[in-house]
């Protein structure tokens, strides 16, 4: 490898290196208005941006919007949770590889069952045990990036010296292009799953509830006669 090529490589490392969730620990106890909300995403997520001097985190707008779309519970008394804040997170985090349906999809089941649920396990133990998974994913991430820029440096040989540099970013970006594109397709798989066991189950639901229904009328029918 050339000079110029381990200093993309160790540029890529060290931004792995850099990667850090939000602690659930950092975020308030107390309820938070919407203009808080978006200041401590800003603060702690500013630096995932691609541009950060133009792009937003989070805006009203689009909290707005969440809520709309059932991806958020409405808060209470024009305040924000530190569970709300919790699927914020989340919300940011998937939003980059899933439609606003498959989020509401995966999500709803947890924030039906969890969100400020009276039960030991929580929205927050969810969290802190999903980010938990974060150092082991990272040191693999950074095995797997070694190994495809070490593959895309293999490739065109026969290229001319001048187009090579060229040539083998080209390949190392198709290579992870490629990677991405595999796992979406497993993502959306499995959230159609999900989806499709949510819609049986809300059928089933709803066909006992016909059942009961009808004997209740059968029932009175005999009661009368």
């Amino acid at each position: 490898m050339t000079i110029n090529s381990e200093d993309l490589l160790n540029s890529i490392l060290n931004s792995l290196e850099r990667i850090q969730h939000v602690e659930s620990e950092d975020i308030p106890n107390i309820d938070l208005y919407m203009d808080q909300v978006t200041t401590f995403m800003d603060n702690r997520l500013r630096s995932t941006l691609r541009y950060p001097t133009e792009d937003k985190v989070l805006t009203k707008t689009m909290i707005n919007n969440y809520a709309k779309n059932d991806l958020l519970p409405p808060p209470v008394k024009k305040k924000y949770s530190k569970e709300h804040v919790l699927l914020l997170i989340f919300i940011y985090y998937y939003k980059g590889v899933m439609s606003i349906n498959d989020i509401q999809t995966l999500l709803r089941p947890i924030t039906e069952k969890y969100f400020q649920s009276d039960v030991n396990f929580r929205l927050e133990n969810i969290y802190d045990e999903v980010f938990s998974m974060e150092k082991a994913e990272i040191e693999y991430l950074k095995k797997d990036m070694i190994h495809k820029f070490k593959m895309a440096e293999d490739t065109f040989s026969d290229a001319s010296e001048a187009d090579k540099e060229f040539l083998h970013k080209f390949s190392f970006i198709c290579l992870l292009s490629y990677d991405v594109y595999v796992k979406k397709l497993i993502i959306e798989k499995m959230v159609d799953e999900l989806a499709a066991a949510e819609k049986q189950t809300s059928n089933e639901k709803h066909e006992r509830k016909n059942d009961s229904g009808q004997e209740g009328t059968a029932k009175e029918k005999e009661e009368v006669s």
